[in-house]
Protein backbone atom coordinates (compact mmCIF):
# COMPACT_ATOMS: atom_id res chain seq x y z
CA UNK A 1 0.00 0.00 0.00
CA UNK A 2 1.53 3.46 -0.90
CA UNK A 3 1.74 6.28 1.56
CA UNK A 4 -1.71 8.40 2.62
CA UNK A 5 -2.28 11.55 1.35
CA UNK A 6 -1.85 13.74 4.72
CA UNK A 7 1.99 11.49 5.40
CA UNK A 8 2.97 12.99 2.09
CA UNK A 9 1.68 16.44 3.10
CA UNK A 10 3.88 16.14 5.99
CA UNK A 11 7.13 13.95 4.77
CA UNK A 12 10.68 14.94 5.33
CA UNK A 13 11.31 14.10 1.87
CA UNK A 14 10.65 17.70 -0.58
CA UNK A 15 10.25 15.21 -3.55
CA UNK A 16 6.83 13.61 -1.70
CA UNK A 17 6.02 17.18 -0.66
CA UNK A 18 5.69 18.35 -4.55
CA UNK A 19 4.25 15.45 -5.97
CA UNK A 20 1.25 15.66 -3.17
CA UNK A 21 1.08 19.24 -4.49
CA UNK A 22 1.12 18.80 -8.33
CA UNK A 23 2.02 15.63 -8.88
CA UNK A 24 -1.09 14.25 -10.71
CA UNK A 25 -1.28 15.02 -14.45
CA UNK A 26 -4.03 17.23 -14.80
CA UNK A 27 -2.53 19.62 -12.23
CA UNK A 28 0.61 20.24 -14.44
CA UNK A 29 -1.56 20.40 -17.48
CA UNK A 30 -3.48 23.00 -15.66
CA UNK A 31 -0.34 25.65 -14.84
CA UNK A 32 1.16 24.72 -18.17
CA UNK A 33 -2.28 26.31 -19.52
CA UNK A 34 -1.93 29.02 -17.44
CA UNK A 35 1.31 29.71 -18.60
CA UNK A 36 0.13 29.43 -21.74
CA UNK A 37 -2.04 32.67 -21.48
CA UNK A 38 -5.37 30.20 -21.00
CA UNK A 39 -6.99 31.80 -17.74
CA UNK A 40 -10.67 31.20 -17.51
CA UNK A 41 -12.20 27.93 -16.48
CA UNK A 42 -14.12 27.50 -19.82
CA UNK A 43 -11.15 27.92 -21.54
CA UNK A 44 -9.48 25.49 -19.62
CA UNK A 45 -12.04 23.42 -20.06
CA UNK A 46 -11.86 23.32 -23.63
CA UNK A 47 -8.06 23.38 -23.49
CA UNK A 48 -7.94 19.65 -21.30
CA UNK A 49 -10.97 18.13 -22.60
CA UNK A 50 -11.54 17.37 -18.72
CA UNK A 51 -14.65 17.00 -16.71
CA UNK A 52 -15.83 20.05 -14.79
CA UNK A 53 -16.06 18.44 -11.85
CA UNK A 54 -12.28 16.83 -12.26
CA UNK A 55 -10.93 20.76 -13.38
CA UNK A 56 -13.20 22.34 -10.19
CA UNK A 57 -11.19 20.40 -7.73
CA UNK A 58 -7.69 20.43 -9.22
CA UNK A 59 -8.10 24.16 -9.33
CA UNK A 60 -9.66 24.48 -5.75
CA UNK A 61 -6.04 22.42 -4.51
CA UNK A 62 -4.07 24.59 -6.58
CA UNK A 63 -5.58 27.71 -5.32
CA UNK A 64 -5.50 26.40 -1.60
CA UNK A 65 -1.49 25.29 -2.24
CA UNK A 66 -0.94 29.14 -3.38
CA UNK A 67 -0.30 27.79 -6.71
CA UNK A 68 -2.51 29.91 -8.69
CA UNK A 69 -4.73 32.89 -7.24
CA UNK A 70 -8.05 34.10 -8.62
CA UNK A 71 -8.72 37.35 -10.19
CA UNK A 72 -11.68 39.64 -11.89
CA UNK A 73 -10.71 39.28 -15.26
CA UNK A 74 -8.72 41.61 -16.53
CA UNK A 75 -11.04 42.37 -19.74
CA UNK A 76 -13.32 44.25 -16.53
CA UNK A 77 -16.50 41.28 -17.40
CA UNK A 78 -17.97 39.58 -14.41
CA UNK A 79 -15.51 36.27 -14.99
CA UNK A 80 -12.58 35.62 -13.11
CA UNK A 81 -9.19 34.40 -13.91
CA UNK A 82 -6.62 31.99 -12.73
CA UNK A 83 -3.11 33.73 -12.19
CA UNK A 84 0.14 32.02 -11.06
CA UNK A 85 1.30 33.14 -7.73
CA UNK A 86 4.99 33.15 -7.33
CA UNK A 87 5.06 30.12 -5.97
CA UNK A 88 3.44 28.27 -9.50
CA UNK A 89 5.41 30.76 -11.33
CA UNK A 90 8.61 28.33 -9.56
CA UNK A 91 7.01 25.57 -11.57
CA UNK A 92 8.63 26.92 -14.75
CA UNK A 93 11.95 24.70 -14.68
CA UNK A 94 9.74 21.80 -13.65
CA UNK A 95 7.75 22.01 -16.90
CA UNK A 96 10.51 22.98 -19.00
CA UNK A 97 12.41 19.86 -17.50
CA UNK A 98 8.96 17.50 -18.21
CA UNK A 99 9.23 19.04 -21.44
CA UNK A 100 13.25 18.49 -23.00
CA UNK A 101 12.19 14.59 -21.67
CA UNK A 102 9.40 13.88 -23.34
CA UNK A 103 10.94 15.56 -26.37
CA UNK A 104 14.10 13.45 -26.27
CA UNK A 105 12.91 10.51 -25.35
CA UNK A 106 8.73 9.86 -26.37
CA UNK A 107 8.99 11.51 -30.01
CA UNK A 108 9.98 9.30 -32.90
CA UNK A 109 13.01 10.69 -35.03
CA UNK A 110 11.33 13.81 -37.05
CA UNK A 111 8.40 13.31 -35.50
CA UNK A 112 6.75 17.32 -35.03
CA UNK A 113 6.01 18.50 -31.80
CA UNK A 114 5.35 21.62 -30.20
CA UNK A 115 8.70 24.01 -29.19
CA UNK A 116 9.35 26.42 -26.43
CA UNK A 117 10.82 29.52 -27.66
CA UNK A 118 12.87 32.17 -25.64
CA UNK A 119 10.63 35.08 -26.76
CA UNK A 120 13.83 37.39 -26.98
CA UNK A 121 15.61 35.08 -29.76
CA UNK A 122 12.87 32.90 -31.43
CA UNK A 123 15.38 29.58 -30.67
CA UNK A 124 14.56 26.97 -28.51
CA UNK A 125 15.63 27.18 -24.73
CA UNK A 126 18.88 25.42 -23.96
CA UNK A 127 18.56 21.97 -22.56
CA UNK A 128 18.52 22.72 -18.61
CA UNK A 129 20.75 20.24 -16.42
CA UNK A 130 21.57 20.81 -12.46
CA UNK A 131 25.41 22.27 -11.90
CA UNK A 132 27.13 21.83 -8.92
CA UNK A 133 28.05 25.86 -7.36
CA UNK A 134 30.58 26.62 -9.89
CA UNK A 135 28.36 25.57 -12.90
CA UNK A 136 29.57 21.99 -14.26
CA UNK A 137 26.94 19.60 -14.94
CA UNK A 138 25.90 17.20 -12.18
CA UNK A 139 24.39 13.68 -12.61
CA UNK A 140 22.44 11.79 -10.19
CA UNK A 141 26.05 9.90 -9.58
CA UNK A 142 27.29 13.43 -8.88
CA UNK A 143 24.74 13.77 -6.10
CA UNK A 144 23.47 12.16 -2.98
CA UNK A 145 20.42 12.89 -0.50
CA UNK A 146 20.85 14.02 3.34
CA UNK A 147 18.22 12.70 5.36
CA UNK A 148 16.50 14.66 7.71
CA UNK A 149 17.25 12.43 10.70
CA UNK A 150 20.65 12.27 9.15
CA UNK A 151 21.67 15.78 9.07
CA UNK A 152 20.76 16.42 12.68
CA UNK A 153 24.10 16.26 14.05
CA UNK A 154 25.91 15.90 10.74
CA UNK A 155 26.77 12.66 10.43
CA UNK A 156 24.99 9.36 8.40
CA UNK A 157 25.27 7.82 5.18
CA UNK A 158 24.97 8.85 1.54
CA UNK A 159 22.05 7.48 -0.72
CA UNK A 160 21.64 7.83 -4.42
CA UNK A 161 19.82 11.07 -5.35
CA UNK A 162 16.40 9.56 -6.70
Amino acid sequence: MGASKPALAKAACPVARAVDVVGDRWSLLIVRDVFDGIRRFGELQRSLGLARNILTERLRTLVAQGVLETRPASDGTAYYEYVLTEKGADLFAILVALRQWGEGHLFEEGEQHSVLLDVHTGRPLRRLEPTDDEGLPVTYRDSYVLKAAEGADGEGGREAQA
